[in-house]
């Protein structure tokens, strides 16, 4: 079979699997290689140090799999609404993880493609990743014609704005490429203008230290203080970049897949039950989900960090209780901080209380700074 023949074929089996876009790149040394070392050089990638391994093969793919020479390049959509209605917890989660782990159903439908690809043509070998490998994969994908590069380094798409995920099959298969397709952004600036922490200095640049998604998903440790107003409400991820991008206002809504829709159980979540709830029953209850990245503990923080945000003094007894007993130092760090944000006699009492118990002098110079603020 020739080789747009081939891709044809490929690309109708990504569209069977159930994938709301398909295309075709050839692998080839990266043309976005040299600004993703200078990303490196500057420290942009913050706390990613995995970002620096395997750094040629990020910058050649061929090197991924021995003999590659394709890569089917797969979008998978999701509604841009999805969560609206599962309560108030679910709008301070990135839009993508409001359910179920996409990185499992897109990887079992990659690898079922290239079970057919193998039978449909012997001797070809293939590999799967969906952000979980040293690829570029945003520039496979552009190459492929899936989308442009947009200010905020998300993938743009005319079809779909930006709400969908990546993912490739890599093939030892000689396929016609995709046609990329042009700028999208023109002079557009919004979502540089719109983020809140300065994470996108200029155009097309992410500098990940001042990022939300690295403070609330990958960041281990305490959040800087200097960063935590900035975060505002957000507890997993945030997708303000995206939100106020023209294309994606455009982007047609698609009902929610019941793959990844959430269960109900996560549906009753609010930020009070997230801190309150102990480690185990957290990994339990949110099992399955992308939502256990930044670990129970990770999470119980943002939880505390977005109550402090939230304005709201009603949160005053459920941070007391965890700054009083929760068992991590990280999160009484945190739930001090949020008390002396949100203030009140209340929560200085709690504070004078948990100055006088408290041994870890980390969670102690928390609570004289929250007590001074207060």
């Amino acid at each position: 079979m020739d080789p747009d023949r081939a891709a044809q074929r490929v690309r109708e089996l990504a569209f069977e699997a159930g994938f709301d876009d398909a295309g075709v790149a050839q692998l080839a040394p990266a043309a976005t290689g040299p600004a993703f070392l200078r990303w490196l050089s500057r420290g942009d990638q913050a706390g990613l140090g995995w970002m620096e391994r395997r750094t040629e093969r990020r910058l050649d793919p061929r090197r991924v799999l021995p003999g590659a020479r394709s890569a089917l390049c797969v979008a998978w959509r999701y509604a841009p609404d999805a969560g609206a209605e599962v309560g108030e917890f679910w709008r301070r989660v990135a839009r993508y993880a409001r359910g179920g782990d996409y990185h499992r159903h897109m990887r079992e439908r990659l690898e079922r493609i290239g079970a057919r690809i193998a039978t449909e043509f012997p001797g070809v070998r293939s590999l799967a990743y969906v952000d979980t490998g040293p690829l570029l994969e945003r520039e496979l994908a552009a190459r492929a014609g899936l989308g442009a590069f947009g200010k905020n380094t998300m993938l743009l798409s005319p079809r779909a704005g930006s709400w969908f995920l990546l993912g490739e099959l890599l093939l030892t298969l000689d396929l016609a490429p995709g046609r990329p397709i042009a700028d999208l952004c023109g002079e557009c600036r919004r979502c540089l203008e719109a983020c809140p922490t300065g994470a996108l200095p200029e155009p097309y640049r992410l500098d990940a230290n001042r990022c939300i998604s690295y403070w609330t998903i990958e960041h281990r440790g305490a959040i800087p203080a200097r960063m935590r107003g900035g975060i505002g409400h957000w507890v997993f991820g945030c997708d303000i970049c995206q939100e106020v991008c023209p294309w994606n206002e455009r982007a047609p809504a698609l009902p929610a897949r019941p793959e990844v829709e959430p269960s109900r159980e996560l549906r009753g979540l609010d930020l009070v039950a997230i801190l309150s709830t102990p480690a185990e029953q957290l990994r339990r209850t949110l099992a399955g989900t992308t939502l256990l990245r930044p670990k129970p503990e990770g999470l119980r923080r943002n939880a505390a960090v977005a109550l402090g945000n939230a304005g709201d003094r009603a949160a005053v007894p459920a941070l007391a209780a965890a700054l009083e007993s929760d068992p991590s130092p990280l999160v009484r760090s945190h739930a001090a901080w949020a008390l002396g944000r949100l203030g009140g006699a209340e929560a200085r009492r709690s504070l004078h209380r948990a100055a006088l118990r408290e041994g870890v002098e980390e969670v102690r110079a928390e609570i004289a700074a929250a007590s001074a603020h207060a």
